[in-house]
């Protein structure tokens, strides 16, 4: 199993460790790299905390140049000058006349205090902020008591801090958090005592899975997604899409979804997302209680590979009925993308012993659709704003993500009801009329 190195790539950068080394980390995702080397609330952060962790490292040598030497930190070779002229041109009051390291340490403090807030719109609203902003804030900084301590933690424990960067915690050997996002979850969320349960937000599938799909695509010229979207999630096939390359996607011709009244409304907005065409089939029934989804699906796909040339089929399905419709087209190729918790060991055996590629959606992390999930929740709360005053706010957040289909932990959801619900704005058109209007 692969993980994503997102959450732990911006975490690096921001508490000052060594831009080569966060390359490593981030390594295919540079683009996310040079998104947080253009922000400045995030660049304030990482100069200031190298700025710390440089002081604590050099804590009385600092003390006894400013003193006896009178030499300030703008002149002392341990201390990143550069990072020091750009803070102070923005507006931060680093280098002082007649100081102490004690000094310097509670206005770095201070400073790291106030502007961490800055950062959160850095994370998604699945992370629960709290646990990111304590590594950087130290409670009581105010207090030498607090700060001597902490001093005297990380100098006796340095080699577990990462990279010997100062953050705030209780340092352990933990084989280091800054490897993926899934070792970063599992040590931060445990040192409060908790644990994060949808992992699905930093899995993603190995260069494995999607080379297979890859050469699934490059194998012939009319390539189709079919989609029984009753047997299948919206998030993840969206998931699926944005973790591939862009070159490979747009060699599929088309995402066919074939749907009924009752499955996820999510999917009546997967085409604002995917750079595909989507043809949206809503599939009638004739008995209230029969669906004929699958009739529907195995009709047209039979119809586009006679009649329409299409050779090759990514079948999103949990459905073993579906080996029907495989077995009955010999010339055509299919690739099944199913989920862990609804396909049987039987379709797998199957597909196995005829030699067709199948892999698991559930691979494909969610945490790269964060914009897809929060376009859905809008959509929905629209429907209820000129009602939303008969609403708790909190309850209805609850109900929305319940409509929507999409799994979360409460933190998720409380982020949701401060950013969103807490903030909507009454706003009057050219007639004064009022409305309810979602501050995005």
């Amino acid at each position: 199993m692969a993980y994503t190195k997102n959450i732990v790539t911006t975490v690096s950068y921001m508490i000052g460790i060594r831009k080569n080394i966060v390359e490593n980390i981030a390594e295919e995702n540079m683009e996310l790299l040079n998104e947080l080397s253009q922000n400045q609330a995030c660049k304030v952060i990482r100069y200031l905390c190298k700025l710390r962790t440089s002081l604590m490292l050099n804590f009385k040598k600092t003390d006894i140049e400013m003193k006896s030497n009178l030499i300030n930190i703008d002149k002392l070779k341990w201390f990143d000058h550069d990072n020091i002229a750009q803070l102070e041109e923005w507006g931060f009051k680093i280098i002082k006349a007649n100081s102490s390291s004690s000094k310097y340490m509670e206005t770095i403090n201070k400073y790291i205090s106030e502007n961490i807030g800055n950062c959160r719109v850095l994370f998604p609203e699945w992370v629960n902020w709290d646990y990111i902003k304590d590594l950087f804030v130290i409670p009581r900084f105010t207090q030498e008591k607090a700060i001597k301590a902490e001093f005297a933690k990380y100098m006796s424990k340095i080699v577990y801090y990462p990279f010997q960067q100062y953050i705030h915690w209780e340092p352990y050997d933990c084989g280091g958090m800054l490897v993926n996002d899934a070792k970063f979850f599992s040590v931060v969320y445990k040192s409060h005592n908790d644990v994060y349960i949808y992992k699905s937000n930093y899995r993603q599938a190995d260069d494995e899975i999607k080379e297979k799909i890859y050469e699934f695509i490059n194998h012939t010229d009319r390539v189709e997604i079919v989609v029984d979207c009753e047997n299948s999630n919206p998030y993840k096939l969206c998931s699926v899409l944005t973790s591939l390359k862009k070159e490979e996607i747009e060699k599929i011709q088309k995402v066919i979804l074939f749907d009924d009244i009752h499955t996820n409304p999510a999917w009546e907005m997967v085409d604002t997302f995917i750079q595909l065409p989507v043809e949206h089939i809503l599939v009638q029934r004739v008995k209230e209680q029969k669906s004929l989804v699958d009739i529907k699906m195995t009709a047209t796909v039979c119809i586009e590979h006679y009649q329409n040339q299409v050779s090759s089929f990514l079948l999103f399905s949990s459905d073993s009925d579906y080996w029907g419709l495989i077995s009955s087209l010999p010339n055509a190729h299919f690739l099944m993308m199913f989920e862990y918790s609804k396909v049987s060991d039987a379709i797998k055996k199957t597909l196995a012993q005829h030699e067709i590629y199948y892999c698991a959606i559930d691979d494909f992390g969610t945490g790269k659709i964060d914009d897809f999930k929060k376009f859905v929740l809008f959509r929905l709360m629209k429907k209820y704003l000129p009602d939303l005053l008969h609403y708790n706010g909190k309850e209805f957040v609850s109900n929305l993500y319940e409509e929507a289909k999409i799994p979360a932990e409460q933190n998720e959801k409380d982020n949701f009801y401060k950013k969103y619900i807490k903030t909507l704005k009454f706003i009057a058109d050219d007639d004064g009329s009022l409305c309810l209007e979602i501050q995005k």
